[in-house]
């Protein structure tokens, strides 16, 4: 008789969430944010190691050591960074990430000098209403119409510069985080920082139910995924199949819902593993568990970096639904607890296919099929025997 599958402990994962909201992390400036999720693991037991840059590679142990699996989540955050500094003092922002400076208008941030902190807010370059009028309506939206005013005393890029800030300062979006009685979890920079913290429960569920993964799982949180690198240099392991665990657009052409986890079958790397996003659609069925299956046409995530970087590996994407992703995301505690449970679901599987921990022989016999039924074969267009046509020869 098989175990029930272990719960996530929901306070934990909201508890982990905020304190990781609360850490600026934008790509390249990820420090603290490691260490944080470091002691998380510690906390855990969960052994890990370092890479030289700070992306976490964890160690579950599980009966077997090969073939093992891996779940990455990624850190970083979209954010930005000075680019320049203006006449007036105010400052010019590049994105750090793909994202809109639609959404970033209005937001309050922080700018990480070499000497210290400072306040601020980005604003369109005309920002008054009462001196511009239906001009503010009518200007372009991109980082080039936009800036950074300090709150320090600064009306000249000289005093800008004396204050310390310089081109390449880091510029970090606050993420105004709230958790209503709705359940609905609204912040910035809920990409990804609720995808580590449903994998943390996840983890922790699996450890406090005593019960031992078939195989070793390896937890990986990486901190350039933002930028396209991600799991890129990530798997030192005997490493068969690779779970991206990321963020699930909600929008209209979308099929991702806030309170499911989605199963994603593409994004703009092409098609996940047939089989291995199959096996956990089977396994959300199997538990009982909200599930949508979905495409991302203008999405990268860390197993498509890691197939990139030449990685033979089955991969597939967990996703929590998410509404204005990038922008000031919302999703919903029912979500991030489907995640938890598919995720811990998954922990506690069995490989896809045992075989993948050897190379493929000359042999057919242990490779996959994803055609299972003789009438998939047939075709409407029938072509003729080869021998056939080499009967008839050309007329002298």
């Amino acid at each position: 008789m098989s175990r029930p599958l272990p719960e996530p402990d929901l306070d934990y994962l909201q508890r982990v969430l905020l304190e990781m909201l609360a850490i600026p992390s934008p790509t390249g400036f990820t420090d603290t944010i490691v260490r944080y999720v470091a002691e998380q693991l510690k906390e855990l037991g969960i052994p890990f190691e370092l890479t030289r840059r700070g992306t976490i590679r964890g160690t579950l142990k599980g009966r077997r050591y090969s073939p093992d699996r891996a779940l990455a989540v990624h850190l970083d955050t979209i954010g930005a960074i000075v680019r320049e500094i203006h006449a007036n003092g105010r400052i010019g922002l590049a994105p750090v990430g793909c994202w809109s400076s639609r959404f970033a208008e209005g937001s309050r941030v922080s700018l990480f000098s070499d000497h210290g902190v400072l306040r601020g807010s980005v604003l369109p370059l005309l920002a008054s209403g009462h001196t511009f009028n239906t001009q503010v309506d009518q200007m372009p939206i991109s980082w080039d119409h936009v800036e950074l005013r300090l709150d320090a005393m600064t009306a000249s890029q000289a005093d800008t510069l004396a204050l310390g800030v310089e081109v390449g300062d880091f510029v970090a979006f606050d993420p105004l985080p709230e958790f209503t009685e709705s359940g609905h979890i609204s912040a910035r920079h809920l990409d990804d920082k609720a995808g580590a913290a449903a994998l943390l429960a996840a983890l922790k569920s699996v450890l406090d139910s005593g019960q031992e993964p078939p195989i070793d799982c390896h937890p990986l949180f990486t901190i350039t995924e933002e930028t396209g690198s991600g799991a890129a240099a990530a798997l030192p392991w005997d490493v068969s199949e690779f779970v991206g665990i990321d963020i699930a657009p909600v929008a209209p052409g979308q099929q991702s819902c806030e309170r499911s986890v989605t199963v994603a079958m593409q994004d703009s790397g092409g098609p996940y593993d047939y089989h291995l996003t199959r096996h956990l659609l089977r396994l959300a069925e199997n538990h009982a568990i909200p599930v949508r299956r979905d495409l991302f046409r203008y999405y990268h995530s860390d197993a498509q970096s890691a197939v990139a970087a030449g990685h033979d590996i089955r991969t597939a994407l967990l996703a929590f639904g998410c509404d204005a992703t990038h922008g000031y995301e919302r999703t919903h505690l029912d979500g991030l607890a489907a995640l938890s449970r598919l995720i811990g679901a998954y922990l506690l599987s069995p490989p896809v296919f045992a075989s993948d921990a050897r190379p493929q022989s000359n042999s057919l016999k242990r490779f996959s099929r994803q055609l299972e039924h003789e009438t998939q074969m047939e075709s409407e267009t029938r072509v003729p025997a080869v021998d056939s046509l080499l009967k008839h020869e050309p007329n002298a």
